[in-house]
């Protein structure tokens, strides 16, 4: 099965609202742009219906059928329901993905049932119960919160804890596919719902899925001492790797007056100068991160220790900046412009390569 680019995009709508509320999503499709981490195609309202999207107006996304949609949506809003992070609807649908191709099977290899092929045999419940998406769903996520560290595991490593495949490696492959739809069903924007790939075995992370706008020292930006990873704003920024969050600021200049020009707004870059809200992770071996123009006051403070992944605030456009970006920095040593090394090389030595 092979994935068409999907259109449009779902505004995002924050995790409190669908996590804490208690309501489902009901599906409206409509058209847009593209998100973080690939394009969506719905509008996401809210209902008080308790078992979920209104399945009648779920449509085909992709090459997935409106039927594999729609248990995809179960998967999704079972995942909000019971407070499971977006990380989770995306490794349950890629799951359910690898196993039935998101068909609620009556049967499958030996006594494997349902979305998931969980076998009664070992003790996932009883075949009836098993194509009962719903219950079905429910056990994934039961098993996959009992996992330690899940969330900080590559997509197919927490699948397999949960379900112990033959095939291991395959969960791998609908990652991609199921970020998208996921996103697409949920609201929620790409970024959000971890299209992150994991911690690497060295213990880092891309801070933010984008495509990596201005390079490093270029010959037109010689003093740029980071890339500029391109994304939307309202992006979740992530902690590339664990630390201690040593500066939380607000650097942004007015050029015309040399006063404080405020980083509760946008940046200009003609009439600014500075990082806007930036955040600097100090690393083991010295290594320190810096995360600039985030759109609010960052959700860490200085002191505290975070893990790769963590989000640390969201994208915007503080400070020096002419559009939603993450600027990224690396160095060796202590935060100086003759510590900085390019980050596209960091990255990818680390295991995180960024996008290109």
């Amino acid at each position: 099965m092979t994935t068409r680019p999907l259109s449009g995009i779902a505004l995002a709508v924050t995790s409190a609202l669908l996590l804490c509320s208690g309501l489902t999503t009901t599906l409206i499709f409509d058209g847009g742009g593209v998100g973080a981490c690939g394009p969506t195609s719905v509008t996401p309202t809210t209902s008080s219906a308790a078992q979920g999207p209104a399945l009648g107006r779920i449509g085909p996304i992709g090459d997935w059928n409106a039927k594999q949609v729609g248990n995809a949506a179960t998967i999704t809003t079972l995942g909000m329901r019971l407070g499971v992070p977006p990380r989770g609807w995306v490794i349950a649908v890629a799951t359910a993905m690898q196993e039935s191709s998101l068909i609620n099977t009556a049967g499958g290899d030996r006594d494997s049932v349902g979305l998931f092929q969980q076998r009664p045999s070992q003790g996932w419940g009883t075949p009836e119960q098993l194509h009962d998406p719903r219950y079905a769903t429910t056990k994934f996520y039961q098993r996959l919160q009992s996992v330690d560290g899940w969330q900080a595991m590559p997509l197919t490593e927490a699948a397999q804890r949960v379900q112990r495949s033959a095939y291991p490696d395959a969960y791998a492959r609908w990652e991609p596919d199921a970020a998208r739809i996921v996103a697409a069903l949920s609201g929620l924007n790409a970024g959000l719902i971890a299209c992150q790939v994991g911690v690497s075995g060295q213990g880092w992370t891309v801070p933010v899925h984008g495509d990596v706008g201005s390079g490093f020292r270029t010959s037109g930006r010689p003093g740029h001492d980071g890339v500029d990873l391109i994304v939307g704003k309202g992006t979740p920024i992530h902690a590339a790797s664990a630390g201690t969050v040593s500066v939380v600021r607000c650097n942004a200049v007015d050029v015309r007056t040399g006063r404080d020009w405020g980083c509760d707004r946008d940046g200009d870059p003609a009439l600014t100068r500075g990082c806007g809200w930036y955040v600097d992770i100090t690393h083991a071996g010295g290594v320190i991160t810096r995360y600039c123009h985030l759109l609010t006051r960052p959700s860490v403070a200085e002191g505290q220790r975070v893990a790769a992944g963590d989000v640390i605030g969201v994208a915007g456009s503080s400070g020096h900046s002419s559009g939603p970006h993450l600027h990224f920095e690396v160095h060796l040593g202590d935060h100086t412009s003759g510590t900085a090394v390019d980050p596209v090389a960091f990255m990818a030595s680390v295991g995180a390569p960024l996008n290109q």
